[in-house]
């Protein structure tokens, strides 16, 4: 019940801010495109929240990550004024103080996408998968990883499929032909860093911390797979006729 009413508060904090930066958008094509993944990822959210809610952290971290997402949409990624604004109410420049000579607004989102998005991955693994141990930690960290290029993979087929001025918005290299490889990178330091944490407050709490993680590496069946395990399956089938 509680995680069903703060999913519905951060929903509906969703709905407002995406209505707000849906207004006149910089490039409404483009802000299309950007909202693709987000519409089915909002209607998985939905469907399944009564089935498999999430932590309020997972809901928190989808949430934030949803909201820095949809402000590259409004601005286009390439284009959104962080510059101004720390210039303007903290007046420094974020470029000079971190030596950056391009908009790196969709670099810090991609790192932001591995660091947010890691944990929700892990509680998937650890709740339906039953993945426990060091694989409770590195698939988590492997499947971000993947969906970062499976990204990247997706932004060029439609770049590709649309085209033009279009294309090269919504793939945001600024000129960058490294950009895609810096963004995975990018993706899983964020990753790394979010499941190091998650080890460090589990070995903190956890009792059966240092088991679990023995277990998990642990041989689970000592006989060999492949074609041993195929033969005996087939003989098992013709004793089975």
């Amino acid at each position: 019940m509680v995680h069903s009413r703060f999913f519905g508060t951060l929903s509906v904090l969703f709905i407002i801010f995406f209505i707000l930066l849906a207004i006149e958008p910089f490039d409404r094509k483009d802000w299309l495109l950007e909202n693709i993944l987000v519409f089915f990822a909002a209607l998985i959210l939905a469907t399944t929240y009564r089935k498999f809610p999430f932590s309020r952290i997972s809901y928190s971290l989808i949430f934030l990550f949803l909201i820095l997402h949809e402000m590259g949409a409004h601005y286009t990624y390439a284009q959104v004024p962080y510059e101004k604004f720390f210039m303007d109410y903290f007046g420094f420049s974020v470029n000079n103080l971190f030596g950056w000579e391009r908009n790196n607004y969709d670099r810090v989102v991609h790192f932001i996408y591995g660091l947010f998005l890691a944990y929700p991955i892990r509680e998937l693994y650890y709740r339906i998968a039953n993945t426990k141990g060091f694989w409770g930690y590195f698939f988590p960290l492997e499947l971000t990883m993947a969906s970062s290029m499976v990204f990247e993979l997706f932004e060029w087929g439609a770049a590709e499929l649309v085209g033009g001025d279009l294309g090269a918005a919504y793939l945001g290299t600024q000129g960058d032909v490294w950009d895609a490889h810096k963004d995975m990178a990018l993706a899983s330091l964020g990753a790394a860093i979010a499941m190091f944490i998650t080890v460090m407050v589990n070995l903190r709490l956890q009792r059966n911390f240092d088991e679990e993680w023995d277990k998990s590496l642990s041989v689970k069946y000592k006989e060999p797979l492949g074609e041993d395990k195929i033969e005996e399956m087939l003989e098992e089938d013709a004793k089975n006729l």
